[in-house]
């Protein structure tokens, strides 16, 4: 089993930073992809950010130059540096992990979820 434990979150003005951390213990391997969901108050979990072995990352076009995934793989860490965050970014935010390491932007493909942490943008 793996676990997956989110941190950094909170209330942050529009035009402000966050970063978030997601730590991985148990089962994991470097091999995993992780990624990046949010989930807004009567909304569909959505996807943010993945990355891959290779540090190959992906982003949803709505964070595209704002947000950068990054994972340092000695300290089984993936982080979420969000900059310029808008009142549309206000979610909780999920870290997940793919066994398979596809990194993809697809919900079902993701073996392990933590609790998330929530992230709101006040205007």
């Amino acid at each position: 089993q793996v676990q997956l434990v989110e941190s950094g979150g909170g209330l942050v003005l529009t035009g402000g930073s966050l970063r978030l951390s997601c730590l991985a213990s148990g089962t994991f391997s470097s091999t995993y992809a992780m990624g990046w969901f949010r989930q807004a108050p009567a909304k569909e979990r959505e996807f943010v950010a993945a990355i891959r072995w290779g540090d190959k990352t992906l982003y949803a076009d709505s964070v595209k130059g704002r947000f950068t995934i990054s994972r340092d793989n000695a300290k089984n860490t993936v982080s979420l540096q969000m900059n310029i965050l808008k009142p549309e970014d206000t979610a909780v935010y999920y870290c997940a992990a793919d066994m398979w390491g596809r990194g993809s932007g697809i919900y079902s493909e993701y073996d392990y979820w933590g609790q998330g942490t929530q992230v709101t943008v006040s205007s």
